[in-house]
C-alpha cells in the first residue's frame, strides 16, 4: 500500500508542476462562480472536518515522544502537526480543482460509467468516515458524558443530528453557502477567544504567540520530509487526504471565481494554511502550558467541530446526489432527506465496526489519478494540449449560483 501511496504522491507533485508550467496564467472560471472570499470559505469548510479541531491536542505528545517515534526528530511537534494538515497537501486540492475546472470538461473521464461509479463510492465512503471521526472523538471532548472513552447513546444522537442537518443543508445551495460562511466566522471567533485566553492572561504574553508560530518554520526547512510517508500514521493521513482530494476538487471547481491559475494555487494552499497555522499555534500553547479546555471554550470547540462536519458532509452529499441524479427535484425533499440519512448512518456504523478503512478509499483515488492520466495520454492528448483558457460555456456571472437550488 505504501508503494502505491508513494507513487501517487510523486505523480501528484509532478502533475502540479506541469500545470503551473503550462497554464500558469490562464483564467479559471467555474460553472457557478462566487466571489473569491466566498470561494475560500467554501474551500476551507468543505476541505476540513472535525479532525482539525479535535486531533491536535491528542497528537502533540505523540510527536514529541522521540523514544517511540524517532522519525519525528527532524522537527518540533507543532511543525509536524502543521505538516500533516497544511500547505503541501492542499496542493492535492489545487490539482483536482484545476483539473475539474479546466481539463475535465474537455476530457469527460469522470462521465465514463465505471469511473462514475467508483467516484461516487469514494465520495459516499468518505462522507461516512467523516461522521465516524466525529463519533469516536466526542468522548475525549465530552468526558462529562460517559466515561471519557466509550461511545454512549448520546454521542450517536449528536452524530445523527449532524448528519440530518448536513443532508438538509445539501438540499439548498444557498443554505450550503450561508453555512460555510457562518462556520468560517465562528471558527475565527473561536481563534480570537482562545488566543486572548492564552496570550493575554497570566499564562502568557502576546510575544509568546510569535515565538510559538516561529516553530512552524521547521516545517518549511524540512518540507521534503513530508513528500513521502514518514511512518504508518503519516501514511494514514496521506490516504485520508487523497480520499478527499477528488471530491473536494469536483465540488470547489464549481465556484472558482475567474482567478488565474497561480492565484488559485495561492487561494488553495496559502490562505487555509495561515488559518491552520494560527489555530495550531494557539493549541500548542495550551498543550505546552497545560491549560485546560473546559466550560464555554470546550462547548464552542465542539460546536465548531460539528459545524465543520456538517459543512464537509453537505458539500459531499450534494456532489454525489447531483452525480447520481438523486436530487430533491427528482424525489422530493422528504425522500431525499430520509434516503441520504439512512445511507450515511449505515456506512458510519460500518466504519465503527472496523469493516471499512479510509486507506482503501484513498487507494481507489490514487488508482483514479493514474487511470485518468493514461486515458488522457491515449485518447485526449490533443484536446488537453490545446487548452488556452476556461470553457466557453463558463461565464463570470455571479448571479448563476443564486438560480441554483
Amino acid at each position: 500500500m505504501n508503494l502505491l501511496l508513494s507513487s501517487g504522491l510523486i505523480f501528484s507533485f509532478a502533475a502540479i508542476a506541469v500545470i503551473l508550467l503550462k497554464w500558469w496564467n490562464i483564467k479559471c472560471v467555474g460553472v457557478t462562480p462566487v466571489h473569491t472570499l466566498t470561494f475560500i470559505a467554501i474551500l476551507f469548510t468543505s476541505g476540513l472536518d472535525v479532525g482539525l479541531i479535535m486531533f491536535p491536542l491528542t497528537e502533540f505528545a505523540g510527536y514529541a515522544n522521540l523514544t517511540e517515534s524517532p522519525e519525528y526528530s527532524f522537527a518540533n511537534p507543532l511543525a509536524i502537526e502543521f505538516g500533516y494538515w497544511a500547505f503541501l497537501i492542499w496542493g492535492f486540492y489545487f490539482l483536482t480543482c484545476f483539473y475539474f475546472c479546466i481539463i475535465e470538461p474537455r476530457v469527460k473521464f469522470f462521465e465514463l460509467p465505471l469511473v462514475k461509479l467508483i467516484n461516487n463510492i469514494v465520495i459516499i465512503g468518505t462522507c461516512a468516515f467523516t461522521a465516524y471521526l466525529l463519533l469516536v472523538n466526542l468522548p475525549w471532548y465530552l468526558p462529562q458524558i460517559g466515561d471519557g472513552e466509550s461511545v454512549v447513546p448520546t454521542f450517536y444522537l449528536i452524530v445523527l443530528a449532524s448528519i440530518a442537518l448536513a443532508v438538509y443543508s445539501s438540499s439548498s445551495m444557498k443554505l450550503l453557502r450561508l453555512l460555510s460562511l457562518g462556520s468560517s466566522f465562528l471558527f475565527i471567533a473561536l481563534i480570537v477567544i482562545m488566543w486572548f485566553r492564552a496570550y493575554m492572561t497570566d499564562n502568557g504574553h502576546p510575544e509568546d504567540f510569535l515565538s510559538n508560530a516561529g516553530l512552524i518554520s521547521e516545517y518549511f526547512t524540512n518540507i521534503y520530509q513530508f513528500m513521502l510517508p514518514l511512518n504508518d500514521y503519516h501514511a494514514f493521513y496521506l490516504f485520508w487526504w487523497f480520499s478527499w482530494s477528488i471530491m473536494i476538487g469536483q465540488f470547489t471547481a464549481r465556484f472558482v471565481s475567474g482567478i488565474r491559475t497561480w492565484q488559485l494555487l495561492l487561494a488553495m494552499m496559502v490562505f487555509p494554511s495561515i488559518a491552520i497555522g494560527v489555530w495550531f499555534t494557539i493549541l500548542y500553547h495550551y498543550h505546552t502550558e497545560g491549560l485546560q479546555i473546559a466550560g464555554f471554550i470546550n462547548v464552542m470547540m465542539i460546536v465548531v467541530g460539528i459545524l465543520m462536519v456538517v459543512n464537509s458532509l453537505d458539500s459531499l452529499i450534494r456532489l454525489y446526489t447531483d452525480n447520481l441524479n438523486l436530487t430533491v427535484e427528482r424525489f422530493g425533499l422528504i425522500p431525499y432527506i430520509l434516503g441520504n440519512l439512512v445511507l450515511m448512518c449505515a456506512l458510519t456504523l460500518l466504519f465503527q465496526l472496523d469493516f471499512l478503512k479510509i486507506e482503501w478509499v484513498g487507494a481507489l483515488v490514487i488508482g483514479l489519478y493514474f487511470s485518468c492520466f493514461i486515458y488522457i495520454m491515449l485518447k485526449k492528448r490533443h484536446e488537453v494540449a490545446s487548452i488556452k483558457g476556461p470553457c466557453e460555456e463558463n461565464t463570470l456571472d455571479f448571479e448563476k449560483v443564486e438560480l441554483t437550488r
